[in-house]
């Protein structure tokens, strides 16, 4: 009895101690970020302190600007993602569950797939130029296959079984959807979604660092040109908060789902 309370016990105290081993890495990377500043191994130019990326930061905040880059990539990646992914569920969907949709679109879309979305860049600046909508297109098309992909293999993934129980009950096809299609695939839809969020994400600053007059890419391209690596790093560190945040959030959303279905 003493032997199996002890894994008991021992569970919460790892629970405790998990978020402060988490916070490790960060720490271990500011403070050699910082001796390596004070060694003189690189030059001013190249490489600032965490001490001077955090006034940056503070001073942008003052003056608004940090929050008006955020909020044009943010949303950005809302309205792209939102199309995305809608997008990309219905197609999905579409191949999965018609064979003539599959043939005919199949072979294009697992082509399409393998290719880098940063090199559809080129293309859309010159359909688009750099607005708003090359900003939003790129989003769209990052969020779309990944969500499309995860339909197509969830809904492949329901047994054939399941169909032919609801052929024979003649099961609606709202219930079919509702009672059959969305439980059984939820779980590898959510994590297609997170894959696609973040990935979204990637793409977006990326796009923004190549072609855009706002966002926090543009921030960080407009550093460079001024050699003002602190402003660089401060776009570094936002964008990596923002992208680490999205991830948790979908995280906890995909827990939940799976957790759903089981229930």
């Amino acid at each position: 009895m003493a032997s199996a309370a002890l894994p008991a016990l021992a569970a919460p105290t790892m629970r405790r101690r998990a978020p402060l081993a988490s916070f490790l890495a960060p720490v271990a990377l500011l403070v050699l970020w910082q001796l390596l500043c004070l060694s003189g191994a690189f030059p001013p130019q190249v490489l600032v302190p965490p001490s001077e990326v955090a006034r940056t930061l503070w001073q942008l905040a003052e003056t608004g600007e940090l929050q008006r880059h955020v909020g044009e990539s943010m949303t950005r990646l809302a309205l792209g993602f939102a199309i995305g992914a809608l997008a990309g569920l219905a197609f999905g969907a579409a191949i999965a569950l018609s064979r003539l949709a599959e043939v005919v679109f199949g072979p294009f879309f697992f082509a399409v797939w393998q290719v880098p979305v940063i090199a559809f860049v080129p293309m859309l600046v010159i359909f688009f130029g750099i607005d708003e909508q090359f900003k939003v297109a790129i989003v769209i098309l990052a969020a779309f296959f990944p969500v499309a992909l995860a339909a197509f293999d969830g809904i492949r993934g329901v047994p054939r079984a399941w169909f032919e129980v609801a052929r024979v009950y003649r099961t609606r096809l709202p219930d079919l959807i509702w009672r059959i299609l969305v439980p059984a695939t939820l779980p590898a839809v959510v994590t297609g979604l997170r894959v696609a969020l973040t990935r979204a994400w990637v793409v977006l600053i990326a796009a923004e660092l190549l072609a855009a007059d706002s966002g926090i890419g543009q921030m960080m391209e407009m550093g460079r040109q001024m050699f003002r690596i602190d402003v660089v790093l401060a776009g570094v560190v936002v964008s990596g908060v923002i992208g680490f945040l999205l991830d948790r959030g979908a995280k906890a959303i995909e827990r939940r789902a799976s957790r759903w279905r089981a229930a």
